[in-house]
C-alpha cells in the first residue's frame, strides 16, 4: 500500500432502523454465526485480527436510516473463508437466504451471495488455491 498514512480497512458499519434491529442482529449473530466483540441494545460489533491493525464489522441502529436498502448491490460485505460449501450449507440451514449459490469464479476462487434482513448483499468468498507454479 502507498505511504498514505493508512494501514488498511479499519471497519465497516451496517446501519439499520430500530424496528429492523432484532432481525439484523439475529442474522449476523445466529445465521452467520459471528461472535460479537461488543454487544448492547441497538449495537453489535465483530472483530478480526489484533489491534491496532484489526478489522471490525458493526451493525447498529442509526436515526437517519429508514426502510430496507434501496440498492443492495451498491456495497457488498465480503466475508472470507476456507470452505464456502460448508459455510453456505450451515447458513442456509440457519435461515440464510442466498440469491446466488456458491459458484467457482474465473479467477479460481468461489463466491456465494446472500441477503440480510435489510436487503444488503453479503458475500462469502473463498480464495483461489495458491498455485505451485506461483510458489516456484
Amino acid at each position: 500500500m502507498a505511504d498514505d498514512g493508512f494501514f488498511g480497512l479499519a471497519g465497516l458499519m451496517v446501519n439499520t432502523t430500530a424496528e429492523r434491529w432484532p432481525a439484523m442482529r439475529r442474522f449476523y449473530v445466529e445465521v452467520l454465526g459471528l461472535t460479537p466483540r461488543t454487544a448492547r441494545d441497538g449495537f453489535v460489533s465483530f472483530q478480526w485480527g489484533t489491534p491496532p491493525h484489526d478489522t471490525r464489522l458493526t451493525v447498529t441502529v442509526h436515526s437517519q436510516v429508514a426502510g430496507p436498502a434501496l440498492d443492495p448491490a451498491r456495497t457488498l460485505l465480503n466475508l472470507g473463508g476456507d470452505d464456502i460449501q460448508a459455510a453456505a450449507m450451515r447458513i442456509a440451514a440457519a435461515g440464510g437466504m442466498f440469491v446466488r449459490q456458491p459458484v467457482k469464479e474465473r479467477w479460481g476462487g468461489w463466491i456465494a451471495t446472500m441477503v440480510d434482513p435489510d436487503g444488503n448483499y453479503v458475500q462469502l468468498m473463498q480464495p483461489a488455491p495458491i498455485s505451485s507454479k506461483m510458489d516456484a
